[in-house]
């Protein structure tokens, strides 16, 4: 890992080069905020390089594929009102509690996501609107994410959401994650776990925390756990 001297040195290097090799040549694939903020945030350039290890040629071709679903996906511009009202009512994403180490929760209820293509787009919105207002809010604290598997069954299953979800924080949202504590992994996730572990790469493997109710208080505490986790919030 660079020492601080280093890193600002490597930032310097990544803003000179991004403009140079990338902003050039692809100015229509990027939202022109995120050019700006590139210039100005240290921290979240910062965050890019921890994330590829200060290896710049990663961190760059991270950057660009970042910046590029960002535009694709105008996160600058969402809001609640440009989200149809039907993607919060599902109960499936959102932010809530902390862990016990002091980290913001963001909540995926596998059991109330129905896989559809038509509307898939809509729900991979949301969890950038959420994501978003987060990043903006804290600027730069990890999350903890809970893949709550509780009564999940075929129809809930959808590899191609949970890859993505996975990409936020490897690509997307860089440093942004703490662990990932997967509640009640049913048996008929088993190979498709195998999947998720090899999405993540061996290092982050390490943050994933299987439990069940009697673990996972190891991790949440019983404030911000729904009963049929031992706790005691309501989650409507």
């Amino acid at each position: 890992m660079a020492e601080q001297g280093n890193r600002a040195a490597l930032i310097s290097e990544i803003r000179q080069r991004f403009e140079s090799e990338y902003a050039s040549a692809k100015a229509d694939k990027y939202d022109s905020r995120d050019l700006e903020r590139l210039q100005q945030d240290d921290i979240w350039v910062e965050n890019f390089l921890i994330w590829r290890h200060d290896v710049v040629d990663d961190t760059l071709k991270m950057i660009d594929e970042s910046f590029q679903w960002r535009k694709e996906y105008a996160v600058h511009d969402l809001t609640e009102s440009s989200l149809p009202k039907w993607v919060f009512e599902t109960g499936v994403l959102y932010l809530h509690g902390y862990d016990k180490e002091g980290y913001k929760i963001f909540w995926f209820r596998v059991k109330l996501h129905t896989k559809d293509p038509k509307t898939q787009f809509e729900r991979k919105k949301l969890a950038a609107f959420w994501l978003e207002r987060y990043a903006k809010r804290e600027n730069g604290k990890p999350l903890t994410v809970v893949f709550d598997m509780a009564e999940t069954g075929i129809s809930n299953i959808d590899l191609d959401f949970v890859r993505y979800i996975i990409s936020c924080f490897k690509v997307y949202y860089p440093n942004y994650l703490t662990k990932i504590v997967i509640f009640e992994l049913p048996w008929i996730m088993n190979a498709a776990f195998k999947l998720v572990k090899s999405w993540l790469g061996p290092e982050a493997v390490n943050l994933l925390k299987l439990t069940n109710k009697n673990e996972i208080q190891q991790y949440i505490s019983a404030e911000y756990l729904p009963p049929y986790m031992g706790g005691t919030v309501s989650i409507s």
